[in-house]
């Protein structure tokens, strides 16, 4: 009998290939219709294999969601890295495979994440989510963030309004 299990642990070099996949596939599905096409396209090219060992190796914290041997979700976090959301610490991304969406697994990682941060006294958290992303927003307001400031994000030269939320 086999069984396997979801666990969340730090991201590591080995892991580049299938973060890389997590997140070319969940910015497609999230994004379609919400990032104009060609800079949507524009802005998963350049998530290449350099960029996912800067993001290992910088010090921020990158988790990675796995099922048996396929890493199925992950996110980035650490200190604020903005003023203007007004938290102490942030989660930069979090995104599952979207053929693993729906099962919860979303919301353990964001909770793992917000206790990680916590044990490094960085209990105010924050996150930005794209104003016509509702599904982002529905997930943040279900985790009980309150919507807090708005700014613009430059994504490959398209302006998109976003809106801060809090948790803690």
């Amino acid at each position: 009998m086999s069984t396997k299990t979801f666990s969340v642990r730090r991201a590591k070099p080995a892991d580049i290939g299938m973060l890389s996949a997590v997140f070319d596939a969940a910015w497609r599905e999230a994004y379609q219709g919400v990032i104009p096409g060609v800079a949507l396209e524009r802005f998963i090219a350049k998530r290449g294999p350099a960029s996912w060992r800067g993001m290992i190796g910088r010090g921020r914290g990158l988790a990675a969601m796995e099922f048996g041997d396929n890493l199925v979700a992950y996110a980035a976090y650490g200190r604020a890295r903005d003023r203007s959301l007004t938290a102490e610490g942030e989660v930069d991304e979090i995104y599952v495979a979207p053929e693993y969406q729906g099962l919860g697994l979303g919301s353990r990682l964001f909770r793992a994440v917000r206790n990680d941060l916590a044990d490094h006294g960085l209990a105010r958290v924050g996150v930005w989510a794209l104003a016509d992303n509702g599904r982002a927003r529905a997930f943040y307001e279900a985790l009980g963030g309150r919507a807090g400031p708005e700014a613009i994000e430059r994504v490959s030269g398209s302006c998109l309004p976003k809106v801060g939320y809090l948790f803690g």
